[in-house]
């Protein structure tokens, strides 16, 4: 194991962050975020404070995570996901408190998706590119559109199922096993 490989044209203010974890250039990560081990925060990805991310989470270019986002281990965001977390902003009225929105282990959140404000992907779920997820996911499913609707299912493999759990070669999968 080795210390935090942190950019110099970062900005970590936080010292809660796992050993072999990456944080790249133009990034910025406010003082209470929680980062785990083996990370790879992509460049300019912002980190608000009460943000907690698990082991193993890769983050990609451009992503914001504000108060109230949990991210668990081994999850995938791609490039340009955009979380929220007030559910009717207005401008310089703050909440007292933020809706929570938490990424289960294992899912993955494709490029250019929002991902509202107290909505909870499941486990090992898929978010397509471009999605708009106003509902939570449940585990094990695919989703993407605007709004995103259930296109299918995913093993914790990774095998991309249709609504009837087949893979393309019509094999069967039994998903109660997966979660």
């Amino acid at each position: 194991m080795s210390l935090p490989k942190i950019h110099p044209l970062a900005d970590v203010q936080t010292k809660q962050i796992g050993n072999d974890t990456a944080i790249w250039q133009f990034c910025v990560v406010l003082g209470k975020a929680v980062i785990g081990e083996n990370c790879n925060i992509c460049a300019q990805v912002f980190i608000e404070n009460e943000v907690k991310i698990g082991n193993n989470v890769t983050i990609k270019s451009g992503v914001q995570l504000w108060d109230g986002v949990t991210v668990e281990d081994n999850v995938c965001i791609g490039p340009n996901v955009t979380f929220t977390n007030d559910l009717v902003p207005r401008s310089k009225q703050y909440s007292a408190s933020f809706a929570k929105t938490v990424l289960r282990k294992g899912c993955s959140v494709g490029a250019n998706s929002t991902i509202v404000a107290g909505c909870e992907v499941g486990e090992y779920a898929f978010i397509g590119a471009g999605s708009v997820v106003t509902k939570s996911i449940p585990a094990n499913t695919v989703w993407y559109g605007n709004p995103a609707k259930m296109k299918g299912y995913i093993t914790n493999e990774g095998v991309l199922l249709d609504l009837q759990k087949k893979d393309r070669n019509g094999t069967f999968y039994n998903l109660e096993k997966e979660v």
